[in-house]
Order: C-alpha cells, then structure tokens, then sequence
C-alpha cells in the first residue's frame, strides 16, 4: 500500500477479515494471507491512534503552558 488508508478504513477492513476467518472454509494460504492483511491492518490503526494520543498529549500540554503562565 504506498498511501495508507484512514484509521475508520482500516478499522473496518479488519472487522471484514475478522468475519471471514469466522467464518472459515477457507483454505490455508487463504486464511494465512487474510491472517497477513489483518496484522497490516491492525499496525495502520495503532499508527492512527498513536498520532491521535500525540497530539492529544501536545494540545493538554499547550494548554496546561497557557494557564501556568497566567499565575
């Protein structure tokens, strides 16, 4: 994948592997190629959710700066 996809796609994505490797009848290098897609999927999200908490943290920060110089 050369531009990655949004965090709500990849979520999304995964929950549609999930539901296929439950349902199963699948064969191995289908399952072990939805099981690879998975794990990618899964990293895209913790990327996402980790830029998110950056920022999260950056914007508490910049407020708690902001009132400590009122003081």
């Amino acid at each position: 994948m050369s531009e990655e996809i949004g965090y709500e796609q990849a979520r999304d994505q995964l929950v549609e592997v999930v539901r296929e490797l439950e349902t199963g009848g699948l064969s191995l290098e289908q399952s072990l190629a939805l099981w690879e897609k998975g794990e990618h999927l899964t990293k895209v999200c913790e990327r996402h959710l980790e830029g998110a908490r950056e920022r999260i943290e950056a914007a508490l920060k910049s407020v708690e700066d902001e009132n400590g110089d009122e003081g």
